[in-house]
């Protein structure tokens, strides 16, 4: 999901393109929206993410910059990951789960590759928090169970050519090792046994100690005396021992992709086929207009059939993206939207925040979570983004998502 690519090689870099509606459509769609149709957000071009089981899951390593959902992120810059208490929920203190990425160069040679990666604790409980801290008006230190973190290389960097990869290529060699436990974080501690396992925080080893590395760890240290010493001394493993001491907890893993929002509603113009719908795209059916006049009195109701009506075009999206200046997400209920005032600055240049894309809780569902009260759930998720994508010596700087529940 990204603006133009720059350049003809570049062309071939994998990753959502947006383009801009041409000023005649512009005109015409500024002359139809009252405010109301705004703060629903049904004028902003938009395009949509479907996910979907890779058919080569070798195309979703980090040198193809992919959109992509589970699994363990594709990090752009794979030695510099946040650290300290960045990567644990503030809440309950447990290390994020990742959740998606999304690729989304910019038109600014300091973001010739940009990826957002959002992470989120699968505790419904810190969840509920969350969205109640959220109101507070930019507390200096928030409490936050979902994150998201924006890194950007340019065309020249340490990590990558700045010709686009092959379909056969292996991804460059400099990365550091990650968390045996969840394969996310970086790991920094390391266990004092076998010496292989790393962790990225003591309650990964102390879960992984749990569920049976300790039995497991006594295996590795078999298997690695038995070993040449020369492969044993130069830190070089098996994969047959990296699997003794893999034990993940993860979503699986699935490749994001994009379709234009105007194709579905051209496809149900044309056709009723392929797509379940409430409303064509040039016409309202005669009972969802009775029903909008029966709610006109209810906000609540009004507002959930309007974003229900706009998500029947295409049900199975779990994912919309919207780079149009002003671009407003696409509401479920009218309670529990931020004001203007309740989105804070960007935190490294102190310049305003844009509404850039929303996760639907349709998510859930592919990654098999129960639904039950109790169970990871949310209406919807808006992520915010520093309008200039400010450029700063941090490697992931930390953007503002928005939780509005159910």
């Amino acid at each position: 999901m990204a603006g133009s690519m720059r350049g003809d090689s570049v062309e071939e870099f994998k990753g959502l393109r947006i383009t801009s509606l041409d000023d005649e459509e512009e005109e015409e769609q500024d002359i139809d929206i009252d405010e109301e149709d705004e703060d629903e957000g049904e004028t902003d071009y938009t395009v949509l993410g479907f996910v979907k089981k890779p058919k080569n899951p070798h195309s979703l390593l980090r040198h193809f910059f992919p959109s992509k959902a589970g699994g363990v992120p594709a990090w752009l810059d794979p030695v510099n990951l946040p650290l300290g208490r960045s990567f644990l929920c503030d809440i309950c203190g447990e290390p994020l789960q990742f959740m998606l990425q999304v690729y989304a160069p910019e038109d600014v040679e300091y973001a010739f590759h940009r990826t957002l990666f959002v992470f989120i604790c699968t505790s419904m409980v810190c969840l509920r928090i969350d969205q109640h801290e959220q109101w507070k008006r930019h507390p200096d230190k928030p409490s936050r169970s979902v994150k998201v973190f924006r890194c950007q290389l340019p065309r020249d960097n340490p990590f990558y050519s700045s010709e686009p990869p092959k379909k056969d290529d292996k991804p460059p060699g400099s990365e550091v090792s990650s968390c045996t436990w969840c394969g996310t974080w970086r790991g920094i501690k390391q266990c004092s046994s076998c010496k292989i396992a790393l962790y990225c925080s003591e309650k990964h080893k102390v879960k992984h100690s749990q569920l049976g590395h300790d039995y497991d760890c006594q295996r590795v240290r078999f298997a690695s005396e038995s070993i040449d010493s020369s492969l044993s001394n130069s830190g070089t493993i098996s994969s047959e021992l990296q699997k003794v001491v893999a034990c993940t907890t993860l979503w699986p893993e699935l490749e994001v992709i994009q379709e234009d929002e105007d194709e579905f509603d051209t496809r149900m113009s044309d056709d009723n086929g392929g797509v379940s719908t409430l409303v064509s795209g040039n016409r309202t059916d005669d009972t969802i207009m009775s029903l909008m006049k029966e709610f006109e009195g209810d906000d609540e109701r009004k507002s959930w059939l309007s974003f229900e009506e706009r998500i029947a075009w295409a049900p199975e999206q779990v994912l919309r993206y919207c780079k149009t200046p002003d671009a407003k997400p696409l509401w479920p209920m009218s309670s529990g939207r931020p004001s203007k005032d309740g989105i804070p600055k960007c935190s490294h240049c102190s310049g305003p925040l844009r509404f850039e894309f929303q996760i639907l809780p349709q998510l859930l569902y592919y990654f098999h979570v129960r639904n039950d009260k109790d169970s990871l759930d949310w209406a919807t998720i808006a992520v915010y983004t520093c309008e200039a994508s400010c450029d700063s010596s941090v490697a992931y700087k930390e953007e503002y998502a928005w939780v509005q529940l159910s």
